[in-house]
C-alpha cells in the first residue's frame, strides 16, 4: 500500500540517489562523495515477546539489519517510540535499555529520537550508515547463474503465534529470540570479501515476499530449494498445528500469483516460506563457486537456491 502511494509522489531528480524506493530495497542510499554514500532506513513495530529488554534488542537488531543488507556500516540511530502516557515507566526503561545495548554491540551511536502518546506500544529506530558507492549491495543486482545463500533460519512469525496460543516450548522460543537478537553484522562482513551481486534481508514479507522483490528488481527468476531452507526448531510442527500469523496469509495473497511449486510439498513447509520474519537473515546472491565458502563463514548459513534466468518476477519452489 505504501509503495503504491510513493509511486504517485513527485520527486527531485538527483543523480546522487543511488537507491531509492523504486525497487522496494531495504534502505535508501545517497552518494556524498566518490568515496562515501549515506544509507538511511527506519523500522519500528509492536512487541513480539513479553520481556521489555528483549523486545528492545530485537527492534534494534531489526533496524540495523537494513544497513547490513546494503553492505554498509551503521553510524547513528534515532529512536522511534509510541507509548501510553500512563504506561509503566519500568517497562519503557527496559525496552530502551535493551535497544541501547544492541546498538552498542553494533558500534552505532544513539543520538536522539521522538515519541508520541499511543495506547499501542511501538518501538524501533531510524538508522544512518555509510558504504562506498561502488560497494552498495542492492536487491536489483542479482544475476543469472548466481547461487543463493540464506544466513538465518526462518519461522519467527509462526513461533510468536504459537507462543501467544500457549503452544510454544520455552526452548523453541529461546532459539527464536537468539536468532532475532543476533546482528547481521558478521554476515555483512563476510560478504564484503566476496563478489556479491544482490542482497536483501528477510523481514515482514517473508522469504518468498522478499525473494519476489529481488526477482522484480533484478528481472530474474529466483529458484528456492525448499528442503535446504533452514527452519527454526519447532516452527514446522507449529505451522502444522495451525499457528499461522495473519501476516503470513497476507504475504501469500501478495506473492503467490508469481510463485510456482515443482513437486509435492508439505503445506506447512510452504506456509513457512511465506512466514513474516522479524530481524531475519540475509538473502545473498553471488557466483556459485563462492557460495559454499561464504556460507561456511557465517554460522547457520546455507546455500538454498539459485537465480535461473531473466524471465523476471518469478519464484520457483523446488520440493
Amino acid at each position: 500500500m505504501l509503495g503504491n502511494l510513493l509511486d504517485r509522489l513527485p520527486r527531485v531528480a538527483d543523480a546522487n540517489v543511488l537507491v531509492g524506493f523504486d525497487t522496494s530495497d531495504d534502505a535508501g542510499v545517497y552518494r556524498l562523495s566518490p568515496e562515501c554514500a549515506l544509507i538511511q532506513t527506519v523500522d519500528f513495530f509492536t512487541p513480539i515477546v513479553d520481556d521489555p529488554a528483549t523486545f528492545g534488542a530485537i527492534a534494534a537488531a531489526n533496524a540495523l539489519s537494513d544497513v547490513y543488507a546494503m553492505g554498509g556500516r551503521p553510524l547513528t540511530a534515532l529512536s522511534v517510540l509510541c507509548y501510553p502516557g500512563k504506561g509503566d515507566l519500568d517497562v519503557l526503561s527496559g525496552i530502551a535499555e535493551g535497544g541501547a545495548r544492541k546498538l552498542i554491540e553494533a558500534g552505532c551511536a544513539l543520538v536522539g529520537g521522538h515519541s508520541v502518546n499511543d495506547d499501542e506500544i511501538k518501538f524501533g529506530y531510524a538508522i544512518t550508515g555509510v558504504v562506498h558507492p561502488d560497494r552498495v549491495r542492492a536487491n536489483a543486482h542479482a544475476r543469472r547463474g548466481d547461487a543463493i545463500v540464506l544466513t538465518k533460519p526462518i519461522g519467527t512469525g509462526v513461533i510468536a503465534t504459537a507462543l501467544k496460543r500457549g503452544l510454544a516450548s520455552a526452548e523453541h522460543v529461546a532459539r527464536s529470540v537468539e536468532s532475532m537478537t543476533r546482528l547481521n553484522r558478521e554476515a555483512a562482513e563476510a560478504m564484503s570479501t566476496c563478489q556479491v551481486h544482490g542482497c536483501t534481508d528477510i523481514t515482514g514479507f517473508g522469504l518468498i515476499g522478499h525473494a519476489r522483490e529481488v526477482a522484480i528488481a533484478s528481472g530474474v527468476t529466483v529458484e528456492l530449494d525448499a528442503a535446504s531452507v533452514p527452519l527454526l526448531p519447532g516452527a514446522l510442527d507449529y505451522a502444522r498445528a495451525g499457528a499461522i500469523p495473519g501476516g503470513l496469509r497476507n504475504n501469500r495473497q501478495f506473492a503467490e500469483s508469481c510463485t510456482e511449486t515443482v513437486g509435492p510439498m508439505d503445506p506447512a513447509l510452504l506456509d513457512l516460506l511465506y512466514d513474516p520474519q522479524t530481524s531475519g537473515g540475509l538473502l545473498i546472491t553471488l557466483p556459485p563457486e563462492q557460495a559454499g565458502e561464504l556460507a561456511a563463514r557465517i554460522p547457520g548459513a546455507v546455500v538454498a537456491g539459485r537465480i535461473t534466468d531473466y524471465s523476471g518476477a518469478r519464484i520457483r519452489i523446488i520440493a
